[in-house]
């Protein structure tokens, strides 16, 4: 029984917000002083379980466990094991992760042992002292470890870098060197106005056609039909032999092959990033022991899934698009 929204477009990748919380601090994703959902608010992990099981049979294909960090919830290696029931039936074609890299060390084999085959990590400068600045919190000696000891369990790895003006697009060919010289693909984000942060959004956004545009001056980029499921559009670099991605919520939105739908930590559904309309799932989750509540929840909520966002940084709008963080649905 795929899911199909208003537009005809399949919904087979569901990306499930396991904990808003974090244990980095990124300027352009949350303020520095945060109040996060208390504990008691969560789903718990048999929930989550249950309501991704539901998703999978409803025809979700694909499943991504995004936080905040992932990695910091606790017991969440369980939860990673139970849904690994779903590749070994055949059920779900892959499950994977996006991590900023602070747990990897510890995790690693053991993700890779449930089956997880790839990895995305969040990376966006290979100076230590900038590192330090961007994510307020963060080691990049710790998330350095992690990348060995993933790539050490045979994950593949891909690196997401976000592009902000005059803080990495300098960097960019040095990150991508560095990346394909490992074995790992490189996809570049615009910033994306969700959540009030300290800095003025209008002032990190950097484009990236002006910064394709930088780097063709250096490279050769070849457009590529290559897809992971995700709105990247990818092109090869045979300078580097690697695989460069883009993602361009802002410059071209990638809204009309959107597969996607998001899960928070509390049960509540976004259908789109970059609008407010979401959907309660937690009610008809603990309404009845039986799914058919939750079937129909779902099945709505999806009947309402928009063609595309609201995205829109420049002078005129100071406030966010969305008011809820990033941390909240996992990008």
């Amino acid at each position: 029984m795929d899911m199909i929204d208003p537009f005809g477009r399949t919904i087979s990748y569901l990306r499930v917000s396991v904990t808003d919380r974090c244990d980095f601090r990124c300027t352009y994703c949350m303020a520095e002083d945060m109040t996060f959902l208390p504990k008691k608010d969560l789903l718990s992990l048999e929930e989550l379980d249950r309501l991704c099981t539901v998703f999978i049979e409803k025809g979700v294909k694909k499943l991504r466990l995004t936080g905040g960090e992932p990695l910091v919830r606790k017991n969440i290696m369980h939860l990673v094991r139970q849904l690994s029931r779903h590749l070994d039936s055949g059920a779900l074609e892959e499950l994977t992760l996006t991590t900023n890299g602070s747990q990897l060390s510890r995790f690693a084999a053991e993700l890779a042992d449930c089956g997880v085959k790839r990895i995305n990590v969040s990376l966006d400068t290979l100076d230590a002292e900038k590192f330090h600045q961007i994510t307020r919190w963060g080691n990049l000696g710790k998330v350095m470890e992690g990348i060995d000891a993933a790539q050490k369990a045979g994950l593949k790895i891909k690196l997401n870098a976000v592009a902000l003006r005059d803080f990495n697009g300098a960097e960019i060919p040095e990150l991508m060197r560095w990346a394909h010289g490992r074995g790992m693909d490189l996809t570049l984000i615009e910033t994306m106005p969700m959540g009030e942060i300290e800095a003025d959004r209008t002032d990190q956004y950097l484009p990236l056609s002006l910064l394709r545009a930088s780097l063709e001056r250096l490279f050769t980029l070849s457009d590529i039909p290559y897809k992971t499921g995700g709105p990247a559009r990818y092109v090869h670099v045979p300078e580097t032999g690697g695989r460069l991605g883009f993602i361009t919520p802002m410059t071209h939105n990638f809204c009309e092959s959107c597969n996607r739908v998001r899960l928070t930590c509390t049960g509540t559904l976004y259908m789109c990033l970059g609008q407010e309309d979401a959907a309660d799932l937690r009610a008809p989750l603990r309404a009845s022991e039986g799914n058919e509540l939750l079937d129909a929840a779902i099945d709505e909520a999806i009947g309402r899934k928009p063609k595309g966002h609201d995205f829109i940084i420049d002078r005129r709008t100071s406030r966010p698009s969305v008011s809820r963080h990033m941390s909240v649905t996992g990008g």
